[in-house]
């Protein structure tokens, strides 16, 4: 195919994605999945609004230094702080995009900006050749541009054209505009935008109405040839259009003559991630990662998939990464066999790495005899967790009692500075917490529980419990535990001390000994 026909993937899960009610990542979170995206193969992160915090600032900067492969973008409004704040967050990214943006619907200019339509251009204007002696990668969005008028639209691009943007980006900001809308405004950029041919025109659409993907695909039928993604979709609001619906979409029609340099293997393990982090569920009936989505109970499906798969399957449950274990694991597999899994996963262990997987593997194989591919993920992902979070505490044992009685939690932490175990028990409305209470009286480190979230990794009565979990800070900094486990209730103590561990690493706080009852004090170091 001609370059011409790619279709270049704008992903922007760290940034609108992260916008989703209750999505906060933390910094460590959000390389993680930027390093997951660039092994999925997006041309663009959108890492994050540098100027919008110090967490989104230095979240971009550390993934512009340590992701290689996508283009890494900051996002800035159309001001000089902005655009300073972005250009400094994206130093150290070999290869960095600055994007900007200012609202250009009437709706917009009157009741936000207050601004009229020159001087909206001419802020534009400025801004794009301000941006430009920082990089010559730049991207512009009128905002709302599904709203705006064409003629204004059609010559603010122009304008921004000429001032050095490479990228302008048409969004559908509040989810407006249908199929037939939307591409059309395309073409007519094409039409009547003399310059457009120095651009590439990009596509960013919202689901309010459930046509994200619908727009971003008339979009691109009619010339646009980057679209504007987040994995599973999520987003301000009801979300954006769904990378990995998109992606399908053209891997599944290639009369469409368009293709994307993604790796679709690597998409259900990116869904898993993302959602596991947001603690966004996905629902079972999503198309592509759903739970469902390969799924078929009706006989007459039945029938006809057992004699010819494609009579009820588009697309192969591989193309997206949803493996079937060509080596069957069990109790008696061996630590070369597991070895051997992992990196046919995708995933690549030192030593260490690996005996710490082998030994939480063996725990899980006793207790559920064939352990699957998501086990073995879930599994990796929560030992790279731990290690990457100093631990301060670590779970040695943890007894309930409940029932129709006062559920009872005994705990028993061990103090990794000194080797110390503390030990202590709690009562609570239900088990979960009751562990709380317990770990509680024992870390003595002001929190409160905001969310709490139990996913099962597989199905069945044996499946790994993953647990998410946000804890917030006296001072209103939100931290996240995630942990998995086939004990639910050990699954939740580990998740929570996940957590704790981060708020006491990243807020600074001094421990010491309680004497009252052999717990712990603690302290905020100075």
């Amino acid at each position: 195919m001609e370059a011409k026909d790619k279709v270049f993937i704008f992903d922007t899960t760290l940034r609108d994605g992260e916008q989703s009610p209750g999505a906060t990542l933390n910094i460590q979170e959000k390389l993680e999945v930027a390093k997951q995206l660039a092994k999925l193969g997006v041309d663009i992160i959108e890492a994050g609004f540098p100027f919008s915090s110090p967490g989104d600032f230095e979240a971009v900067r550390l993934i512009g230094k340590e992701v290689e492969g996508p283009i890494i973008c900051g996002l800035a409004r159309a001001k000089k702080e902005d655009i300073e704040k972005a250009a400094s967050a994206l130093e150290s990214a070999k290869k960095r995009r600055i994007h900007t943006f200012i609202a250009t619907s009437d709706i917009h200019m009157e009741h936000k900006l207050k601004m009229s339509r020159d001087k909206v251009l001419k802020m534009a204007v400025e801004m794009v050749s301000y941006a430009k002696s920082f990089t010559d990668d730049i991207e512009f969005s009128p905002e709302d541009a599904g709203r705006s008028d064409p003629k204004f639209l059609f010559e603010i691009l122009q304008a921004v054209i000429e001032a050095g943007a490479t990228t302008v980006n048409i969004p559908d900001t509040v989810g407006y505009t249908v199929p037939s809308e939307f591409g059309n405004l395309i073409k007519l950029i094409k039409e009547n935008v003399p310059n457009i041919n120095q651009a590439i025109i990009s596509v960013h659409c919202h689901n309010d109405l459930g046509l994200a993907v619908a727009n971003s695909l008339s979009s691109i039928v009619n010339g646009a040839r980057q679209i504007e993604c987040t994995i599973n979709g999520i987003g301000e609001r009801a979300g954006n259009c769904s990378l990995e619906e998109i992606v399908m979409i053209l891997k599944t029609r290639p009369t469409l003559g368009l293709y994307t340099g993604i790796d679709t293997t690597q998409i259900y393990r990116t869904s898993r991630l993302v959602s596991t982090l947001t603690n966004m569920l996905v629902q079972p009936n999503k198309a592509i990662v759903g739970a469902n989505a390969f799924a078929h109970e009706s006989g007459i499906h039945q029938d006809g998939f057992l004699k010819f798969k494609k009579t009820y399957e588009i697309m192969n449950p591989e193309d997206i990464g949803l493996l079937t274990s060509k080596l069957p694991l069990g109790p008696r597999s061996g630590r070369h066999a597991l070895n051997e899994r992992l990196t046919e996963l995708g995933y690549h262990l030192t030593e260490e790495q690996l005996d710490k997987a082998f030994t939480r593997f063996k725990e899980i194989a006793d207790k559920k005899k064939q352990v699957v591919d998501r086990d073995l993920e879930s599994v990796v992902r929560d030992e790279q967790r731990m290690q990457e979070t100093t631990t301060h505490y670590e779970l040695e044992n943890l007894q309930i009692a409940c029932g129709t009685g006062l559920p009872t939690a005994s705990v028993c932490l061990r103090r990794t500075s000194d080797n110390a175990f503390l030990k202590d028990a709690a009562l609570g409305t239900g088990p979960v917490d009751a562990i709380y209470t317990a770990i509680n009286k024992i870390v003595q480190v002001p929190n409160e529980l905001i969310e709490f979230s139990v996913q099962s990794v597989t199905e069945g009565i044996d499946a790994l419990a993953e647990i998410t979990i946000r804890i917030r800070e006296k001072n209103g900094a939100v931290y996240s535990g995630h942990a998995a486990n086939t004990d639910i209730t050990m699954a939740c103590a580990k998740a929570y001390l996940n957590a704790l561990n981060k708020l006491i690493s990243e807020v600074g706080i001094q421990i010491k000994l309680y004497p009252q009852h052999g717990g712990l004090e603690a302290k905020r170091g100075v």
